[in-house]
């Protein structure tokens, strides 16, 4: 899979799953949906790092 193709992928369907976490979890709170974004966020980095793309 392309390097690129793989960051959509992962940091879409991590949002995709946020987003329905939200929307069955109510007592979630801003910090732990910031938490999961950040943990989204660095699964990506490190595709990018792990491919030489920086």
């Amino acid at each position: 899979m392309d390097p690129y193709q793989k960051m959509y992928t992962t940091l879409f369907n991590s949002i995709t799953d946020i987003l329905n976490l939200m929307d069955t979890t109510p007592s979630l709170t801003v910090e732990q949906i910031t938490e999961l974004l950040k943990q989204a966020q660095a699964q990506t980095e490190a595709i990018y790092i792990q491919n030489g793309l920086f």
